[in-house]
C-alpha cells in the first residue's frame, strides 16, 4: 500500500520535467566550483539542490490540483497521467502534499538565507509564491500567457545565478546571460507540454502562448528554445575564455534532433505523437548540463 502510494506521488511531481530544476543548479555549482578554485560549500550545495527540486515539485503538484479544478485536465486530455484527474488522490491529500513540499523547501531556504542574506530571502519567497500561483488564484500566471517568462526567469536566471551567488557571494551580469542557457531548455520543456495540450487548454480557457498565438507559433517557440542554449554558449565561451572545452556541450544537439523532427513533422501534430517530446527534451537538457559541468572545470 505504501509502495503504491509512493508511486502515485512520484507521478505527481512529474519526474520527467525535473531536469528544469536540477540542471540550472548543477550548472551554477559547476561555474562556482571553478571560480572558487575547486572549492564548494557542500552543505549549501545540497540544500540548494533540494530547495530547487522541492519548489519545482510543489509547483507541479499545484498545477496538478488547479488544472484539474479549472478544467484544463479532463478526460479529453492526452498525455502523462495526472493524479488528481485520475482520482488517485483526494483534494485534501493534494493540498497537504503541496503544503508539506513547500514547507520543506522553506526549511532548506532558512539555512540558505543564513549564508546568502537578503537576496536569497527575496528569491526564495518570490519563487515559492510564484510556484503556487502558477496555476492557483483568480489570475494564474500560467493562464495569462506568462508561463514561459516565469520559467525562463526562475528555472533559468534565478536558479543559475542564485546558486552561483550563494556559493561565492558574488554577482556579475554575465550570470544573467548564462542563466538563459538552462532557462531556454526549461521553456522548451514547458513549450512541449503546451504544444501537446493546446486543444484542451483552449477549451478550458488556459491561455498559454500556444493557445494565444496558435500551433505554428508553438512549434517555432519549441525549436527556438531548443537551439538558443547552443547559440548562447557558443557566444559566451569566447568572451569568458579558458572554457573552450565546454563547447563539447554542443554535441548534445545530436540528441535534440529527434524531438525537433517530431515537432516539425506535420504528421505528428496530434497529442499522442507529442507525448515523448517532453521526456526527450528533459534528457537533452540533462545531457547538455552534465557535459557542461565536467568540461567547464577542465583547465587548458
Amino acid at each position: 500500500m505504501i509502495s503504491s502510494k509512493l508511486k502515485i506521488w512520484i507521478l505527481g511531481i512529474r519526474p520527467k520535467t525535473l531536469a528544469a530544476g536540477i540542471c540550472p543548479v548543477l550548472m551554477g555549482l559547476a561555474v562556482a566550483f571553478y571560480d572558487n578554485l575547486y572549492i564548494l560549500d557542500w552543505l549549501t550545495a545540497v540544500l540548494t539542490f533540494f530547495a530547487a527540486i522541492l519548489i519545482q515539485a510543489g509547483t507541479n503538484l499545484s498545477n496538478d490540483l488547479f488544472d484539474y479544478i479549472k478544467g484544463a485536465d479532463n478526460k479529453k486530455r492526452v498525455g502523462p497521467l495526472r493524479i488528481m484527474q485520475s482520482g488517485l488522490v483526494t483534494k485534501k491529500e493534494m493540498l497537504w502534499a503541496i503544503f508539506i513540499v513547500f514547507f520543506l523547501a522553506t526549511v532548506c531556504g532558512v539555512f540558505l538565507v543564513l549564508r546568502g542574506g537578503l537576496p536569497i530571502l527575496i528569491i526564495g519567497i518570490i519563487s515559492i509564491i510564484c510556484g503556487f500561483l502558477y496555476t492557483a488564484g483568480p489570475k494564474p500566471i500560467g493562464y495569462m500567457g506568462l508561463g514561459e517568462l516565469f520559467v525562463l526567469v526562475f528555472f533559468g536566471i534565478v536558479a543559475f545565478a542564485g546558486t552561483y551567488y550563494i556559493q561565492t557571494l558574488v554577482f556579475f551580469p554575465m550570470l544573467i546571460v548564462m542563466g538563459l542557457i538552462p532557462g531556454f531548455f526549461s521553456v522548451a520543456i514547458l513549450s512541449a507540454n503546451n504544444l501537446r495540450d493546446i486543444r484542451t487548454d483552449k477549451e478550458a480557457g488556459k491561455n498559454t502562448l500556444a493557445v494565444i498565438f496558435g500551433y505554428r507559433f508553438a512549434v517555432f517557440e519549441y525549436v527556438f528554445c531548443m537551439i538558443a542554449p547552443y547559440l548562447i554558449l557558443a557566444v559566451t565561451v569566447p568572451i569568458l575564455k579558458n572554457h573552450y572545452l565546454s563547447l563539447l556541450s554542443l554535441t548534445s544537439i545530436l540528441f535534440a534532433v529527434k524531438p525537433i523532427k517530431i515537432v516539425l513533422d506535420k504528421k505528428n501534430h496530434q497529442p499522442e505523437y507529442l507525448i515523448s517530446v517532453l521526456e526527450k527534451t528533459g534528457q537533452v537538457m540533462l545531457i547538455f548540463s552534465i557535459i557542461f559541468c565536467i568540461t567547464w572545470n577542465i583547465r587548458i
